[in-house]
């Protein structure tokens, strides 16, 4: 039996078979590993452990009994969990899977953002690969959140498993023959117009979904926290009157996805549905149409290429999808409240834009300190008209 010791940690690698033959002597090599590493914390590594019986799961449950709380058992596989979970060794001990292996060097690229990128693995399944080990709890958050969206009536991708791509992970979607809206606009597949009613439609069905507080975070608390994050580029009378309209707007539990440019909407069939639901949370859809505003205007204003490189469709689509995505959104509304709602979409979009700016690689870009000045003549400008930030009153 190995060990080792990782960042203060004591690392016990389980391997081949544990049974009553060899269970004693296990027992006698962890024991003595633990005195010698007294006060470490403990984790089983069961990547190379083919089976475990009854007299290996009682050396783990006498070492258990020594610990305070569940010990760690990881890169578990899927025949030695069957054999933890019929006994109820999940309960006791703080078990995790081993990730099934995957390459995604040759498959083909359906959509990139800031934390993750899409693979197709095949026509009926894609992956979603975050960079690094510390994705997982994103994964899984992301994975949980989706349910309880699909349960509400959001038409989403539940992620079935959980897959590692060399040094990364990543969720695996069933999504039958789908393409994102971005790719059906990109290649002109549609007009244009039919389009932008699916998306809208889609758009209206989350805003008009309620959730109980608590189920998914709230957007005004998230602004509050941005607030905080780029209050060094704000004066001390903006930084008050944006945290005032902030804290003035009803806390809703109106669903907002938080992301949903149309590389992350995917028509399965006819039907319209969401992925990278890991940005879902509770407020008014103004927060919605800020990530929007950001995605389709914010860049190009002092990058014009940045719609062809992000979503690969020259600005001049962009901003046609932004504009007509706001009129059929606002279809029933006059030129002078359409005026209002946009001020108010474009404040709370500076307010994103400039914590992505303080908050990413793009603070240091050629182009960082341009953008950055030019959020806070906008937000100067936008302060001097908007008395308040909801739209949800006016869809």
């Amino acid at each position: 039996m190995k060990v080792s010791e990782n960042d203060g940690k004591l690392l016990i690698f389980l391997e081949g078979r544990i049974d009553s033959n060899n269970a004693p002597s296990i027992e006698k090599d962890i024991t003595g590993a633990l005195a010698s590493h007294e006060g470490k914390e403990v984790l089983f590594d069961a990547q190379k452990l083919d089976y475990i019986s009854s007299a290996g799961l009682r050396v783990l449950m006498k070492v258990r009994k020594s610990f305070e709380k569940p010990l760690v058992l990881t890169n578990v596989s899927r025949d030695v969990y069957d054999i933890l979970e019929t006994t109820g060794f999940t309960e006791l001990f703080d078990v995790r899977k081993a990730y099934r292996q995957i390459s995604v060097e040759d498959l083909p690229i359906i959509g990139r953002g800031f934390f993750g990128t899409v693979y197709r693995i095949d026509p009926e399944t894609i992956v979603k690969v975050y960079k690094g080990k510390d994705a997982i709890p994103m994964i899984e958050n992301e994975k949980r959140m989706a349910q309880k969206a699909f349960i509400a009536g959001i038409p989403t991708a539940i992620s079935y498993d959980i897959v590692q791509a060399g040094e990364d992970y990543g969720s695996v979607f069933e999504l039958l023959n789908a393409r994102t809206f971005n790719e059906i606009v990109k290649n002109e597949d549609e007009p244009l117009e039919n389009i932008i009613r699916q998306y809208t439609k889609l758009l209206k069905l989350v805003h008009n979904t309620q959730m109980k507080k608590g189920d998914f975070p709230s957007y005004r608390q998230r602004f509050l926290d941005y607030l905080d994050v780029i209050r060094e580029h704000l004066s001390d009378s903006q930084f008050e009157k944006l945290k005032n309209l902030l804290l003035n707007m009803p806390d809703g539990n109106t669903v907002v996805h938080g992301d949903i440019q149309m590389k992350n909407v995917m028509l399965s069939g006819d039907e319209a549905m969401l992925i990278d639901m890991d940005t879902l949370g509770l407020g008014d859809p103004v927060f919605e149409f800020a990530g929007l505003f950001v995605t389709y205007q914010e860049f190009g204003e002092d990058e014009p290429d940045n719609a062809m490189s992000f979503l690969q469709i020259p600005q001049e689509k962009a901003d046609e999808i932004w504009q007509m995505t706001f009129d059929h959104y606002f279809e029933d509304k006059s030129d002078a409240d359409r005026k209002k709602l946009l001020e108010r979409i474009r404040l709370v979009a500076a307010i994103r834009f400039l914590y992505l700016l303080e908050t990413t690689d793009l603070k240091n870009s050629d182009l960082g300190d341009k953008r950055i000045e030019h959020t806070k003549e906008h937000i100067d400008e936008l302060l001097k008209t908007v008395d308040h930030l909801e739209v949800a009153r006016y869809y």
